[in-house]
């Protein structure tokens, strides 16, 4: 089943009592039994798994080609999950570009808990590599990163992590199944903030995680069912119905990405546009081997190197809306130094190039020529 089809139809079946295309809301927390121990049917209690969860989370399992899917109440809900796998002492090797609230999950919980944290450029393969011992369970990435959009090459990483027993995870959030499929690369798990390009409407909270492997998938699922982080009924059926045209959303998702960023590449007042779609970025090449295109977010900074720019910029955008969040239809603007990235500290940002005259831009799907004109007159 190709792709297209998959997000309509893999996973999916009809609903067994009454034919429903679409699979009920099951609007319940518990499920009636004949006898103590035996239901009637599959189902016991919603934290353990509820149907609408259910067809959701085999949605996601056939996009990525993973053998098992699970649903949050949010992204970060799904990485904490993982996590809580590990133990003091364990050590963790991420990317040296994170999502803020990823790092601070890392660095303000975890790490108070004895887990040892390492963020690396992971195109250092030599430095990534010489962090590995015995205490390594755990390697994590980001590609695209958040936000400076770098790449790194998980068939690469993946090949390590396996001749070392390590278990490799990615955040698949800005690639989208639709674009990028790690668990085919060699990696052992996909996290998704499945609030961003999944539900695709900017309207409802979710995560996922999905394994490669059954043993792993039952190993996540038995710490989602014992800590209780799970995804709603109706927030369950509002992202399988997100799901149903990603396809298409992120066909125009990159194809206005592109425009965008050629746009603003050819500006005077911008000084680098960081997008792996253009040829004169540096994971250009391994964007091309390892995704099916480019996506629809663009970072830029500004010729001036001042962050008075970047606000005013901020200030007269009209079709871009200044918020938090990215992936949903329509254009989003984020000003990471005091929003998505607040949390982590200055000196940090700054090494990783996040710098105060810094944009991210989340290209919606509306014309792109509206788009362009509303960057313009911000920009002029």
């Amino acid at each position: 089943m190709k792709f297209n089809t998959k997000t309509i139809h893999g996973g999916q079946q009809h609903d067994s009592s009454t034919g429903a295309v679409m699979p009920p809301i099951y609007q319940t927390t518990t499920f009636a039994q004949t006898s103590p121990g035996q239901p009637i049917g599959d189902y016991e209690y919603s934290r353990t798994a509820n149907p609408t969860r259910t067809a959701l989370e085999n949605a996601l399992a056939s996009l990525e080609n993973g053998a098992r899917g699970l649903a949050f109440s949010s992204g970060l809900a799904a990485t904490d999950c993982l996590m809580r796998g590990l133990k003091a002492g364990d050590e963790v090797i991420a990317m040296d570009d994170l999502y803020g609230g990823t790092y601070r999950l890392f660095t303000k919980i975890y790490k108070d808990s004895g887990i040892v944290f390492h963020f690396v450029d992971m195109n250092d393969m030599e430095k990534f590599k010489s962090l590995i011992n015995e205490n390594t369970k755990l390697v994590w990435v980001e590609t695209p990163t958040n936000p400076m959009m770098k790449l790194v090459d998980i068939e690469a990483i993946a090949k390590i992590t396996k001749e070392n027993k390590v278990i490799f995870a990615v955040d698949n959030t800005f690639a989208t199944p639709y674009l990028q499929n790690p668990l085919d690369l060699g990696a052992d798990i996909v996290m998704h903030s499945a609030t961003k390009y999944l539900a695709g409407h900017s309207d409802v909270m979710a995560g996922a995680l999905i394994m490669k492997d059954e043993e792993l998938g039952k190993q996540m699922h038995f710490q989602q069912f014992a800590t209780g982080a799970i995804l709603g009924p109706m927030d369950s059926f509002l992202v399988l119905r997100g799901i149903k045209t990603l396809h298409l959303r992120m066909q125009r998702h990159c194809e206005n990405g592109e425009k965008i960023a050629e746009f603003l590449n050819n500006h005077p007042k911008v000084k680098t546009v960081y997008y792996p779609g253009l040829k004169t970025n540096p994971f250009h090449e391994l964007a091309k081997k390892q995704m099916r295109g480019f996506g629809g977010m663009v970072s830029f900074n500004f010729v001036s190197g001042k962050k008075e720019d970047a606000i005013d910029f901020l200030e007269k955008i009209k079709i871009f809306t200044l918020a938090e969040s990215l992936g949903g239809v329509e254009s989003l603007a984020n000003y990471s130094v005091m929003m998505a990235h607040a949390s982590i500290p200055e000196d940090k940002r700054k090494e990783i190039g996040i710098t105060d005259d810094l944009v991210r831009l989340s290209v919606g799907i509306e014309d792109a020529e509206d788009l362009i004109e509303d960057l313009k007159r911000a920009l002029g």
